[in-house]
């Protein structure tokens, strides 16, 4: 619009656009407000270009800033005045009509303030204020203020104002004119103030953040836009800050870390400079300071698309760095951070495992747990994240020492084997991945944790086999998942449903005693068994409570006993299971009381009796299942299992579930087609099929008649001419489910007995099992047949024959399927005399006397009776290891025990310590097994102290094992059974000590009473059994062993009580288990509880005018046991005249015996320096140097030899035959050293040494030498003996007849250097 020309009064004269009139504060304020609308539509309308009208309006511009309009208390008049000067910079820019600057600066504050009217945006003046904006923001009028002194002030509030105003309600315009006005102030001065910094930073705290998203989203993009210009500004701020420590520089300063996160995430590049600076604050001294900057680096370095690791590794390694802070708190949050990391950068998981793994082990529980946690988030988020080693860590901590840890990475393993196993989420290479994760879990429950081995059954009933499946689903589920366990978990599995069935027994048991008549042996009865239900329980000390309460409400709620019963009913359903449970729950329940401890418990007992998974209806889906593989119509191969393993497995599985739910077996399909596998080739699958028919069958005579006639000729055949394990299975089942069982065991026993022909050996075993198991069941009818069977056919024709020459490859032991058919017919004719016996159960034949003077002869010749020296050495091994056992065996029946004499017990004990390992550790698991099950004698338990002389040290820690377990099994027995206590002298543990005294005393190897190689391997062998018995002192007990102990010295040895040879070894013994009593005790010296009653079979009573307290122990010798002092060795072997034994076959044995110990550090009675210089004695191959030396001496060949360490290594067939042949054995056998029993070396192979030849090892009875370094030995020559009986082992074939050799002493630190003389030699023969 034109308006005419004015001309200007020659006063200055304010002109007005045309019809307006004057604007003073005489008028009011609207007719102000109409009048300046009217100017501020003349100013719009004006462009830079009207000269004319630019200094007509001049005068009006400055009228338009004086204090009237600036200061108008009318926001509408503010509002057209802001308006009009926007318009006024507009219009006569670039120069602004204004010259002060300080009216400048009023003019900008003004116009800052009147901004604020954006924030309303439905006002109906929001026009004019976005008019005002737009009109400062595309002219940059605010660029005059640059000026200006005090600018910054102006530029403060109006980033303020803006930000402040922004809202939800501004559509993109405003953005874009806010952005544009803030960024041309930013880009066009000459710097960015700290306070003007603050402006724009305050925005991206978090606090400010989350009440104002659009200041934020504003503030991100201005800075976004400005990076170039304002990273100067930021860098210097963080310097400031973080380097110099001044805090005062800014308001924000306390919150850097936050500010660098958010200016991390808007653009890296506003941090450049600061990165480095936070490498220096990862090495700050205060803890929390570091602790703040691990934080913000985690969101750094795990934002989803940070690239900050791989830009700036010094950064990101000095951050790893932290992962091993001394401050837990740091360590916590690293671990914390590295879940994000792996989900976010997997190509960092390399760098992160070796740190996650010293975590894994952190001592403080927090952290590995959260390690954990890290690891199992990551894989469930997808398991190419964690790669094997990281999820190793995780199969570590199952076993912590903390149930927290150990609780998370159990059920974090169960979660990732349902997601990718079960559920295949992620295909078959990740199902492959985990696949350990099975057989880990249920491995779990081995151990002695009530909690552990609750989880587990929590965990296979969720995850590995989900009790809410479908029952056809459920059963397929756990039939290949049987097939799939490796052996160990298949234990655990069993024992699983074993326990289980136990307490469902422990359970019955109590219902039926609530059905009883009340009285105080029932409610004896009843504590019993609500003690042995509760230590099924967790927090065996509250669950006792809370099981004596249930006990009450189930003596007072019979509605609850009749849910409780049907639970537990052998007929109960999984659907049923459920109702029940849920009843009980329900009835227990108290709605006022949320956590209620009580009904927790109940819960858990509940969970473990209830039946979740086997009913009849799932073992007929089993059976389906079985049927389809045997047709091959099942989905073997695709659940990645051969059809001939699915059928195996799953017969075991139905072998073992007919022990635990055998109701469940009986109809007619399922034994129809167990007789179809009792028909197939597969020997297992048909012994298999034969136990659940012996575990099951009850009720065929009477209910499946059909069954019974096809049962009965297939037991038939297979007892005569099935395996050895079928013919066992096939009478024991005759016994148990038939009724005419007599009839039936008599067909079988009258042909057999007529066809034994000991020529034909391989066809003699499976009769021989048979006869002997036949009378055993049924001794009544068959005794006395059997009684002429065994004197003319089992011991004359085929004990004491040798009809064939056995395969002399020297080894000591071979697989079962090399056994010679002879030697195994011989095993088990031996089996079958015992079993006879057993039958019997009573020596009025003086049958039994007879059968032990055989088996002690064969424990004296070493298993070769004949003495014709035809059998192998490997053959011998198991003949000597059947005598052995069946001397136990027949020690488990009282009548027995009592008859056989002290000679007879050490010969078996010897077995313990032969020189094949195999002999050793099948011979101590039998051991093992019969003393848990308190069948043993107590005498038995003394046994395991020679285990001190094993030189493996799996064998010694398991023996160790057998020992915690027994000793741990017979207290718990005496707590549990009141009657007890009438039998301590049999269940007592520490009544093992007279027997153990009595043993070492006659231990073939205690030749001379005054040598210290000999007492020392004296010494560990007590300690071996004290060490466990002292570990509690429990009602005084190590008073009650000194007291003992003291007793025995007051007696003789009822073995031989007029030799004074025999006495002075037993005294000695005595003295040397006293000595090791008081340096372990400080109590042992206070009065004994009770006084000790010894086995008179063993001892003399004691006699009243005989007092012995003689010390047998020198000075120098307690020294030695003391302090482990070394007796000097000699060079060359000598010879020991061969001990004569009562009972027993001369035995030579060489000097200098050198034996190991098995004891830690802090559990050697003596000085921890007990030790020091101790020859050979511990395992060099193990651990390079003797147990707890602080300098010790190694024994080495000069020809060293490296031995294969790893485990559970097959026999080597490819032995070389050379040498074995002739070397004869001791009483109790030697083995080479190091775990390597049975080993062979080829002649050719032979270093020679400096004195010209090879070492020969040092022969030694009974137990092998712990380290392949052998030391002083014998010639071959002056190893053999004139007489007759088990002979020492001569040297093996590196050491031929005629040489002697050197023992060097080889300080610790040049054992290294020795090794390295002779490249390794021998080959491993050992089966572990």
């Amino acid at each position: 619009m034109e308006f005419p020309q004015q001309q200007k009064p020659a006063d200055g004269k304010v002109i007005y656009p045309p019809g307006v009139k004057e604007i003073t504060d005489k008028i009011t304020n609207d007719e102000v407000v109409k009048r300046l609308k009217m100017v501020v539509k003349t100013f719009m309308d004006m462009d830079q270009d009207s000269e004319d009208e630019k200094q007509q309006y001049l005068p009006l511009a400055l009228h338009l800033a004086s204090e009237f309009f600036l200061r108008n208390p009318n926001k509408d008049v503010r509002l057209l005045v802001a308006c009009c000067l926007a318009d006024i910079f507009r219009i006569y820019a670039p120069e602004a009509p204004y010259t002060s600057h300080d009216k400048l600066k009023d003019i900008f504050l003004f116009i800052t303030r009147q901004l604020k009217g954006l924030e309303d945006t439905k006002s109906p003046q929001f026009n004019r204020y976005f008019y005002l904006l737009e009109n400062i923001a595309w002219v940059k009028s605010y660029n005059i203020c640059f000026e200006l002194e005090d600018c910054n002030e102006i530029f403060i509030q109006l980033f303020k104002t803006l930000f402040s105003v922004i809202n939800n309600s501004h559509n993109q315009k405003v953005h874009m004119h806010m952005l544009d006005l803030m960024s041309s102030i930013i880009m066009e001065g000459d710097g960015v103030t700290q306070e003007l910094l603050d402006s724009i930073l305050i925005n991206l705290i978090p606090a400010h953040k989350n009440l104002n998203k659009q200041a934020y989203d504003l503030a991100k993009v201005l800075l976004k836009r400005t990076v170039q210009t304002i990273e100067t500004c930021i860098a210097n701020f963080f310097n400031q800050v973080l380097v110099l420590g001044k805090s005062s520089v800014s308001d924000l300063s306390e919150h850097v870390f936050d500010l660098i996160q958010e200016l991390f995430a808007i653009d890296p590049h506003l941090l450049l400079s600061v990165m480095p600076q936070l490498e220096f604050k990862l090495k700050s001294n205060d803890g929390e300071e570091r602790l703040a900057v691990v934080r913000l680096l985690a969101k750094l370095f795990g934002a989803k698309d940070s690239e900050l690791a791989t830009q700036n590794r010094p950064l990101w390694q000095c951050f790893l760095g932290r992962f091993n802070d001394i401050h837990v708190p740091v360590r916590l949050e690293c671990v914390k951070f590295a879940s994000h990391c792996l989900m976010n950068h997997p190509d960092l998981a390399k760098d992160l495992t070796e740190f996650l793994k010293v975590r894994s082990h952190d001592p403080e529980e927090a952290i590995r747990h959260d390690v954990i946690v890290t690891i199992i988030t990551a894989g469930k988020k997808d398991l190419c994240l964690v790669n094997d080693q990281l999820l190793g860590f995780v199969r570590e901590r199952t076993l912590d020492k903390r149930w927290r840890v150990r609780k998370e990475a159990m059920m974090g393993l169960a979660q990732l084997y349902k997601k990718y196993c079960l559920h295949h989420e992620a295909g078959k290479d990740a199902a492959q991945k985990v696949s350990w994760i099975k057989d880990k879990l249920l491995h779990i429950y081995y151990q002695n944790s009530i909690d552990d081995k609750l989880l587990v059954e929590k965990i296979f009933a969720q995850y590995m086999v989900p009790h809410n499946l479908e029952t056809q689903e459920k059963m397929k589920c756990l039939y290949y998942l049987y097939a799939c366990l490796d052996p160990n978990a298949v234990k655990a599995l069993n024992e699983m449903w074993k326990c289980q069935n136990m307490l469902r027994s422990q359970v019955r048991e109590l219902l039926d005693l609530h059905k009883q008549p009340p009285s105080e042996a029932n409610n004896t009865a009843m504590f019993g068994k609500l003690m042995t239900i509760a230590k099924n329980l967790p927090d065996p000390g509250k669950a006792q409570d809370f099981m004596k309460k249930f006990n009450q409400v189930l003596g007072e709620d019979e509605k609850l006993r009749v849910q409780l019963e049907l639970l537990i009913s052998p007929t109960c359903s999984c659907k049923q299971a459920e109702v029940c449970v849920r009843e009980i729950t329900r009835k227990l329940a108290n709605p006022k009381q949320p956590t209620n401890p009580f009904l927790e418990m109940v819960k858990f007992l509940l969970e473990r009796i209830a039946p979740v998974h086997i009913d009849s209806e799932a073992i007929s889906a089993l059976v389906k299942l079985l049927n389809k593989s045997i047709e091959g119509t099942a989905d073997d191969e695709e659940e990645g299992v051969t059809p001939d393993a699915a059928i195996r497995s799953g017969l075991e599985l139905l072998k073992v579930l007919s022990f635990t739910h055998p109701t469940s077996f009986h109809s007619a399909e399922t034994y129809e087609s167990l007789l179809q596998c009792l028909k197939m080739e597969d020997e297992k699958v048909a012994e298999a099929a034969i136990q659940i028919f012996r575990n099951t069958g009850h009720k065929i005579e009477t209910e499946l008649p059909q069954i019974r006639s096809t049962l009965i000729p297939i037991l038939h055949q297979k007892a005569k001419r099935g395996t050895p394990h079928q013919a066992k299975q096939a009478v024991h089942c005759i016994h148990a489910i038939f009724h005419n069982k007599e009839v039936q065991l008599a067909q079988i026993f009258e042909p057999l007995s007529r066809s034994l022909n000991a020529d034909v050996p391989e066809q003699l075993i499976t009769p021989l099992v048979s006869l002997g198991h036949i009378s055993m069941l049924a001794p009544d009818q068959f005794a006395s047949p059997m009684k002429s069977i065994v004197a003319n056919f089992i011991v004359k024709d085929l004990l004491m024959n040798d009809r064939s020459v056995g395969n002399k490859n020297g080894k000591l032991w071979c697989p079962d399927e090399e056994v010679s058919s002879e030697v195994l017919a011989k095993v088990h004719a031996i089996k079958l005399l015992v079993r006879w016996l057993l039958g019997m159960r009573n020596n009025q034949s003086k049958s039994a006397n007879s059968t032990l003077r055989l088996l002690s002869a064969m424990l004296v010749s070493e298993g070769d009776l004949t003495e014709q020296k035809k059998i192998s050495k490997s053959d011998m091994s198991r003949s000597w290891l059947a005598a052995g056992g069946a001397i136990m065996k027949l020690s488990q029946e009282p009548c027995y025990h009592d008859i056989i004499t002290p000679e007879q017990f050490q010969l078996s004990a010897l077995v313990i310590n032969d020189e094949c390992y195999q002999v050793r550790q099948i011979f101590a698991q039998k051991v093992h097994v019969a003393l848990v099950k308190l069948q043993l004698p107590l005498e038995y338990m003394g046994i395991f102290s020679l285990c001190a002389k094993d030189p493996v040290k799996e064998r010694r820690a398991h023996a160790r094992q057998c020992l915690l377990k027994n000793i741990s099994i017979r207290r718990e027995y005496i707590k549990q059974n009141p009657m007890a206590h009438e039998k301590l002298l049999s269940l007592l543990p520490e009544y093992v000590v007279p027997y153990m005294i009595h043993l070492l005393a006659h231990d073939p190897d205690f030749t001379k009473p005054q040598d210290f190689e000999q007492l020392r391997d004296i010494k560990e062998c007590l300690w071996f059994m004290l060490e466990v018995l002292m570990t509690k002192n429990e009602n005084n007990s190590h008073a009650f062993l000194k007291k003992m102990v003291d007793n025995i010295k007051q007696t003789k040895d009822a073995q031989a009580p007029d030799d004074p040879k025999t006495n002075e070894k037993l005294y000695i013994v005595c003295d040397i288990a006293l000595f090791v009593i008081v340096n372990k005790s400080t109590t042992c010296h206070l009065e004994s509880p009770k006084d000790p009653v010894l086995p008179t079979k063993f001892f003399t009573p004691p006699d009243k005018d005989f007092i012995n307290d003689k010390e047998y122990l020198s000075m120098e010798a307690r020294t030695v046991l003391l302090t482990g002092k070394p007796k000097p060795a000699s060079v060359l072997g000598t010879v020991n005249k061969p001990l004569s034994v009562t009972g027993k076959r001369p035995y030579n044995r060489t000097a200098g015996s050198e034996t190991g110990s098995n004891v830690s550090g802090n559990s050697e009675p003596s000085s921890p320096s007990g030790n020091k210089g101790r020859e050979q004695g511990t395992d060099a191959s193990e651990t390079g140097a003797s147990e707890n030396e602080e300098n010790p001496v190694i024994l080495l060949s000069v020809t060293p030899v490296k031995t294969d360490p790893v485990k559970n290594k097959e026999v080597n067939s490819e032995q070389s035959a050379t040498g074995n042949d002739s070397a004869e054995r001791g009483k109790k056998r030697v083995a080479p050293a190091d775990g390597s029993e049975n080993m062979h070396q080829n002649p050719e192979d032979d270093q020679p040494d400096e004195m010209g030849g090879p070492v020969p090892p040092k022969p030694r009875r009974g137990r092998p030498p712990k380290s392949q370094t052998p030391g002083s030995t014998e010639k071959s020559s002056e190893a053999k003996t004139g007489g007759r009986g088990r002979k020492r082992a001569a040297p093996t074939p590196e050491s031929p007849g005629g040489l002697e050799a050197a023992n060097v002493k080889v300080p610790k630190q040049q054992k290294d250097t020795e090794a390295k003389k002779a490249p390794a030699q021998r080959q491993m023969d050992l089966q572990r």
